[in-house]
């Protein structure tokens, strides 16, 4: 049984954490350096961002891992140290500085950072402030630490769960950033894991790069894939629980455990799109195979027209087949069926690729509602899958018109 608990990143057992404004951003209310530790080594995993343009931290961090060990993850936000000459060097220069606070080895720690590209990051706020950060690390400091890694976020992430593995209870969690630049195949938002579970390298990696496939990967909210970021999970072990060594019935829990924290941060992810006001879920069944599903899903989901839509609060259903004509999936059009469903009901607007009668007072009743579900039957099969998305809102251009400036 798994099961939904507080703590973040320090629910599991040997992980502490902390965020402190050191400078990095002007505003001083705001925390822009964060610190996670194990108290032991712990194996890692880790994916990547995509894009042929990455942010020297990422560069650092997958060095780091090639041992399949990490101990401490330091963060900052307000400057990606992206497309930066001296990036590397910098980067390099905030593993030392946590090692000698925290007595690990330099190559032990996971570096990222968040922001503006393209502006040098001044390791000065950054080597100031970590005897503060690490000093004050705490098995409380979840919450501060998921603030510190926010830029354009609204709202803190950060998940749990507790599972069972050969006798012995567990815990995972895990903290996230993203509100803009959110397209990812994998990955294009900062995911900090944790768990206590005893768990070979190799499998963690194995765990994890399944995973991102039906959740991180599915998440969508203006196209735009990002430079920086990534997703990382430590597990130290301390639960007692014998190693996962290759896959069973105890790997099998183990991916239930971690996807019930990754689906649950894509929904926080996805509802703090920047400027959204929706949370929208776009759930894909009948689908002939599961490549088909996941490509309807996300066509419907990235679509700008039926995100407008969604923020009008208007059920134009037409969008919904636009965007699955265009996805490139191989589907029946006439098969099609489209229904909108909220807290305040569910209303079918499409059968069979034709529009039905429908009561537009009821569905805009439904579609005011702050998470809205997108169904898509395509009466082909048994596959289906789920993508997340935002609604478009004006803001959104606010937000990225002076995002820089």
């Amino acid at each position: 049984m798994i099961e939904l608990i507080t703590g973040g990143v320090c629910a599991a057992k040997g992980f502490t954490a902390n965020g402190i404004h050191c400078g990095i951003r002007r505003n001083r209310t705001k925390r822009d350096l964060a610190l996670i530790l194990s108290e032991v080594p712990a194996s890692a995993a880790a994916v990547y961002t995509t894009n042929l343009v990455k942010g020297a931290p990422l560069l650092v961090t997958k060095k780091h891992l090639e041992n399949g060990t990490a101990q401490a993850v330091i963060c900052n936000s307000g400057n990606a140290n992206t497309c930066n000459a001296d990036g590397v060097e910098v980067a390099e220069a905030m593993s030392r500085l946590v090692a000698e606070a925290l007595s690990v080895a330099a190559e032990d720690v996971v570096v990222a950072s968040t922001g503006v590209i393209g502006q040098p990051l001044d390791l000065t706020p950054i080597a100031n402030g970590i005897p503060t950060l690490a000093a004050g690390l705490s098995v409380e400091g979840g919450a501060a630490a998921a603030e510190a890694i926010m830029t354009t976020d609204t709202i803190q992430k950060e998940v749990a769960v507790k599972f069972t593995l050969g006798g012995k209870e567990c815990h995972l969690g895990g903290i996230a950033k993203g509100s803009g630049m959110i397209h990812p195949n994998m990955a294009t938002m900062l995911v900090f894991l944790t768990t206590d579970a005893a768990i070979a390298p190799a499998m963690l990696q194995k765990a994890l790069s399944g995973d991102i496939v039906n959740t991180f990967n599915m998440v969508s909210i203006d196209g735009d894939t990002s430079t920086n970021d990534m997703v990382t999970v430590l597990a130290n072990g301390l639960a007692g629980n014998p190693e996962i060594t290759a896959e069973g019935d105890d790997f099998t829990e183990f991916m239930k455990a971690l996807n019930t924290v990754t689906v649950q941060l894509c929904r926080l992810l996805a509802g703090d799109g920047e400027g959204a006001t929706k949370l929208l879920e776009c759930h894909v069944s009948g689908a002939a195979d599961l490549a088909t599903a996941k490509t309807v899903a996300k066509s419907v989901i990235c679509s700008s027209l039926l995100k407008a839509a969604m923020f009008g609060a208007d059920a134009n259903w037409g969008r919904v087949l636009c965007a699955i004509g265009y996805s490139g999936a191989a589907v029946d059009v006439h098969k099609v069926g489209v229904s909108f469903r909220s807290a305040k009901g569910e209303i079918p607007v499409c059968v069979n690729g034709a529009g039905i009668p429908f009561s537009e007072e009821l569905a805009k009743e439904i579609l005011l509602e702050r998470e809205i579900d997108i169904l898509v039957t395509l009466d082909s099969g048994d596959a289906c899958a789920t993508a997340w998305g935002c609604d478009l809102t004006y803001d959104y251009v606010k937000i990225n018109g002076d995002y820089r400036t």
